[in-house]
């Protein structure tokens, strides 16, 4: 989910719903996005290993093997499934699209049992730069959501030469750990009532227990895309990958990191560093704002548009919650393509 500190300064300027003014332009018209009625796909054919890191990363493929590359990057509660309708009209377009499953999810597994389960911010950036490396990858388009999103901004932070372009749903969600220790208003903090759940030994029990797991995260589907119909054998789908093993340990250290309730791992302590100043994303970026999201008090990307100082776009998702790639795939996949092609205007 997104930055409870991004969420506290947008609720402050008490923004309206528009697009900012971009200083940026697309440099010639992308392909043509057919429309795409969202839950017509139901699995992906190409699944695919391969070790990357600590990890044997499982991961979906489509499209031509040497087109241009999109790695899509999913956040929690889902998996790769956000993308299933997103990565055909990618492919589609030319692209070779990668969907790979964060660690402790789906088929994404440690390659050893000693490895700390360890979910801090700049781990999962590294996962997928070795992911990169092992498929010989050097520039990709990155596009993502929630932990997605956060993975996608770090890595445009901290390697842009690693990446040709990013889409991130929500803008900025890089952490940092000491502004999480604020408090924030009463009606956000019920928001984000399972991230404290989650610091306690109760909600870890209950990320432990397959049945409570999957109902929780079904409830999180339901309140945050509150226009999303979707049925019961798609989100089933998605939660086939929280039984991964490492699924709760994952869920838990993630959330409890983030509030400054668990160490990282030294070896990460210089990333986090560099992340904790809030580094500028200099790479060409479109932010999508999803209008019905409740994270989102605003949705014009005020709160974080100065992070940006690349050519860049900002667009509202009328009608959209939080999973944005899944409830609105044709409008995130033009997002992908326009970004992939924007150059920006010196004044």
């Amino acid at each position: 989910m997104i930055s409870r500190r991004i969420f506290t300064t947008a609720l402050g300027l008490g923004l309206g719903a528009t697009a900012l003014p971009s200083g940026a332009h697309a440099a010639a018209p992308a392909p043509t996005v057919p429309s795409s009625t969202p839950g017509t796909r139901t699995g992906f054919t190409d699944l695919k290993r391969v070790r990357a890191g600590v990890l044997d990363i499982g991961y979906a493929e489509l499209g031509p093997q040497h087109g241009p590359v999109v790695i899509c990057l999913h956040g929690w509660p889902y998996d790769i499934h956000s993308f299933i309708d997103v990565a055909p009209l990618l492919a589609d377009a030319g692209h070779r699209v990668i969907v790979p499953y964060l660690r402790g999810h789906g088929t994404t597994t440690f390659r050893s049992p000693t490895t700390p389960r360890n979910a801090q911010q700049s781990a999962i950036a590294l996962d997928i730069l070795a992911l990169m490396d092992a498929l010989k990858i050097r520039r990709a388009v990155l596009a993502g959501f929630d932990w997605g999103s956060r993975t996608a901004d770090i890595i445009a932070a901290l390697w842009p030469e690693r990446v040709k372009a990013l889409v991130s749903v929500s803008g900025y969600l890089i952490t940092n750990v000491p502004s999480q220790q604020n408090p924030l208003p009463p009606k956000a903090e019920h928001t984000w009532w399972y991230q404290y759940y989650f610091a306690t030994d109760r909600g870890r029990l209950a990320m432990e227990t397959r049945q409570n797991r999957h109902d929780l995260c079904r409830l999180v589907w339901d309140e945050v895309s509150p226009t999303w119909d979707f049925d019961d054998a798609t989100f089933e789908r998605t939660a086939a990958s929280f039984d991964n093993p490492d699924y709760a340990a994952i869920v838990i250290h993630n959330y409890r990191w983030r509030l400054g309730l668990a160490d990282g791992e030294r070896r990460y302590d210089h990333y986090e560093q560099l992340l904790a100043a809030r580094p500028e994303i200099t790479v060409p970026t479109i932010t999508l704002d999803p209008a019905l999201d409740p994270f989102l008090p605003s949705t014009d990307g005020s709160a974080y548009r100065r992070f940006f100082t690349g050519a860049y776009e900002h667009r509202v998702l009328p009608g959209i919650g939080h999973n944005a790639p899944q409830e609105a795939p044709a409008a995130f996949a033009r997002a992908v393509l326009d970004a992939d092609r924007l150059t920006t205007v010196r004044g």
